[in-house]
């Protein structure tokens, strides 16, 4: 099944005191483009996050957006500098004897003096929040497949009816292209007569004439490869995996025969109706860019 670059996925785990929460959302890009966004603590993982997203995507513009909270019991180490408060308390008592103070100093207001007590965090283990991390990642890329599938097949619907609609117009084109010869030869037999008022006519001249005309108008190679372009079409949005730059270069072919097939053409009903058929081919080219 075909899938569509656009999709967004959000998954949630939960461990190692840590509540990880991933969203995705991606969009169409001409190649595989990803950006992580993670804390500094966490950078470490990034080039993991990519590879994994290169292993399930092939194409299109890729975020990945990442929150971290704590859930767990923050542990921290309270540290006393000893030698400081020491330093501190000698101080202190030297400037009350300068002073000729009476030296009075409470252990709360010592405590409290430029660190002396200092918080320790406690080193964590980022190693062991990878698990975590990929439980989450895992559950929002599935969720992001999942709806990108979904679009893939509401575009392959659209594409697949105007596909036929195409090969519906094509088909007038042939039956019109036959009869444009025979048209060409009564009117150019009708017009000379008009002009000469009648006298005798060089059928030999008419019948080079109409054979002239006729090998330059004459669309058959066009309209064959036309037909496979589109039967390649279907082929393509009835397989699996990644077709968006196939169709590209498939949608890119139709346009020159189309266009061949108009510059040949004398025809007013042909002429219209590769008009309509240009159109139709714009229109699934617009909607290509947005298939993987």
């Amino acid at each position: 099944m075909v899938a569509s670059m656009t999709g967004y996925g959000r998954g949630e785990a939960n461990g190692e005191g840590k509540s990880i929460t991933i969203e995705i959302k991606s969009v169409n890009h001409r190649y595989l483009e990803m950006a992580v966004r993670l804390p500094r603590t966490y950078v470490m993982f990034e080039e993991r996050i990519k590879s994994y997203l290169k292993n399930t995507f092939a194409r299109g513009r890729i975020d990945v957006y990442i929150n971290i909270e704590e859930t767990g019991e923050i542990k921290r180490n309270l540290k006393v500098d000893k030698e400081l408060a020491m330093a501190y308390y000698e101080s202190l008592k030297e400037l009350a004897q300068f002073l000729g103070i009476e030296y009075n100093i409470e252990l709360m207001a010592l405590a409290q003096l430029p660190e002396m007590i200092t918080i320790e965090q406690h080193e964590e283990d980022v190693e062991q929040l990878w698990p975590v991390f990929l439980e989450a990642l895992k559950i929002a890329v599935e969720e992001m497949v999942s709806m990108r599938l979904e679009e893939g097949k509401k575009l392959a619907t659209d594409l697949l009816k105007r596909k036929s609609y195409i090969s519906e117009v094509m088909e007038e084109i042939k039956e019109r292209s036959h009869l444009v010869v025979e048209e060409y030869q009564s009117k150019l037999l009708a017009r000379i007569e008009e002009l000469l008022d009648s006298p005798p006519v060089d059928e030999n001249r008419i019948a080079m004439e109409v054979a002239i005309m006729a090998e330059r108008s004459n669309i058959t190679e066009e309209l064959v490869r036309m037909s496979s372009h589109l039967d390649q079409l279907e082929i393509f949005l009835s397989g699996d995996g990644p077709v968006g730059r196939k169709l590209d270069f498939l949608v890119q072919e139709m346009h020159r025969e189309i266009n061949t097939i108009g510059s040949k053409s004398n025809d007013l009903d042909i002429s219209q109706r590769v008009v309509i058929v240009k159109s139709e081919i714009e229109k699934i080219r617009e909607q290509v860019q947005n298939l993987e």
